[in-house]
């Protein structure tokens, strides 16, 4: 059923608007986050379930509910605090069916709890701080990393401790934002930070463990750099092992202002880094490219060569190297 047709199934029940709340998948499609769903979820008060004359059938946690054509209500009841009104209905709002989903755990729901976790977050992008503040940690930390993809220089990270109730508005992934406002936040985050750590592995190390082991030590040592130690941590999707409870988050830097903070400490520092490295070979136009395999930098690596900063085991460099060596 789509938006339309739940609105129609809804008109032919019975019950009192103000005596159910619309949950699960009908709560979604009526707020746009699915196209359609085959059951339409109720929630009520057990004063309201007892009266009513309806098929009865266990549901997924073994309680008991009941249904009629596509209706399915329980008396798990929901505080109307968690709802918002659609055409006269109180449907769940998005938080309440985020953790209802989680709570629900289907595999196949997974797509959307990542949805709806972006979508959350895009309105709210201290979530997963207050969740922890809720819990009594204080000392938060987001980590994030930059330059895995590029043929040239280091893989850089950073790990940020913000103050409590820090806002900046417009602070997202260092990736949307322009280089001027990547630098404006740079040194706001820098001045107002509890804590600031950088970490870089350059290209040898690289070469010699790849990018992902790379990636985890660069995080590792901008956590060690912290001059505060952090007694939680958020990181950007990769998964650490550190004797310091972590959560890690999907596209973090869109989710989170900590770790979003943190791609912008390493963002910055990696592309000055590279400022400086495209005044010694401006043939290879480090300055735009950032190092990445854009075409005039790969037609200066045919042209000029390598240097001693380009990362051997990426193709582009080892088919050079392979080439020269058939010449």
């Amino acid at each position: 059923m789509n938006k339309n047709e739940i609105c129609e199934k809804l008109k032919c029940l019975s019950l009192d608007k103000e005596s159910y709340i619309i949950i699960g998948g009908a709560a979604l499609v009526l707020q746009d986050i699915l196209e359609e769903t085959g059951n339409i979820d109720l929630s009520c008060d057990s004063s309201i379930y007892d009266k009513l004359d309806w098929d009865v059938k266990v549901g997924l946690f073994g309680d008991e509910i009941k249904y009629n054509d596509c209706f399915e209500i329980s008396t798990n009841f929901y505080d109307m605090n968690n709802t918002i009104n659609i055409d006269g209905y109180n449907v769940l709002n998005l938080e309440a069916c985020y953790e209802l989903k989680l709570f629900e755990n289907k595999k196949k729901d997974k797509k959307v709890i990542n949805k709806l976790d972006l979508i959350l977050c895009s309105k709210d992008n201290y979530r997963y701080e207050r969740k922890l503040k809720d819990k009594g940690v204080k000392l938060i930390a987001g980590v994030d990393e930059v330059g895995r993809g590029p043929l040239v220089g280091p893989v850089v990270a950073a790990c940020v401790i913000l103050p409590d109730k820090f806002n900046l508005d417009g602070l997202t992934d260092s990736k949307k934002l322009s280089e001027k406002k990547r630098d404006e936040f740079y040194d706001l985050i820098m001045k107002e930070a509890i804590s600031v750590g950088v970490g870089i592995i350059d290209e040898k190390k690289i070469d010699e463990v790849n990018i992902y082991e790379a990636t985890k030590l660069a995080m590792k040592q901008a956590i060690n750099n912290c001059d505060i130690k952090p007694e939680h941590i958020l990181i950007d999707a990769m998964p650490l092992d550190l004797d310091i409870p972590t959560t890690s988050i999907i596209k973090g830097d869109l989710k989170s202002i900590t770790i979003s903070a943190a791609s912008v400490i390493a963002k910055v520092t990696r592309d000055r880094m590279l400022y400086e490295l495209d005044l010694k070979y401006p043939m290879y136009d480090f300055k735009n490219n950032k190092g990445y395999p854009t075409k005039k930098h790969l037609d200066a690596i045919e042209k000029y060569g390598i240097i001693d900063e380009h990362r051997r085991s990426y193709g582009p460099v080892s088919d050079y190297l392979n080439n020269k060596r058939g010449d």
